[in-house]
């Protein structure tokens, strides 16, 4: 396996993880609303509410900051290093691309990721963590 061919791997899994980051963030707040209606105690997990908090607010600062993404700035340079000057035609390459870039002005995405932190932030209070105890995980 030569080098760009690592890079291009490297890429991929920055792709994946940075997926894996917005659905933790989008389907983690989806959970908690169905969790506080429903009674689901794990979504009041101290560890995970704070968490899932600080992803989203680091999303709402940097789009406030203008600052990309570190994860994309990290992707597009492996992407850069392996050769590729667009994303490869690999499937879950393609759709993950798909899902997570598209274009539109930037007050449009620092808009939507502001109201989406409010959303969490207001849900921070509608379905209250349990407190931090010694021993919660």
């Amino acid at each position: 396996m030569d080098l760009s061919s690592l890079y291009r791997i490297a890429a991929d899994i920055l792709l994946i993880l940075h997926t894996m980051v917005v659905l933790f963030i989008v389907v983690g707040l989806l959970l908690i609303l169905a969790g506080g209606a429903r009674g689901w105690s794990w979504v009041r997990n101290p560890w995970f509410r704070l968490a899932h908090v600080i992803a989203i607010a680091v999303v709402v600062i940097q789009a406030w900051g203008g600052v990309i993404c570190k994860l994309t700035v990290w992707e597009q340079a492996l992407r850069q290093r392996a050769g590729d000057t667009a994303y490869a035609d690999a499937f879950i390459v393609h759709w993950l691309d798909r899902l997570l870039y598209y274009e539109a002005p930037i007050w449009v995405f620092t808009l939507c990721y502001s109201l989406f932190g409010l959303v969490v932030a207001a849900a921070w209070y509608r379905v209250r963590p349990r407190a931090f105890r010694c021993g919660d995980h």
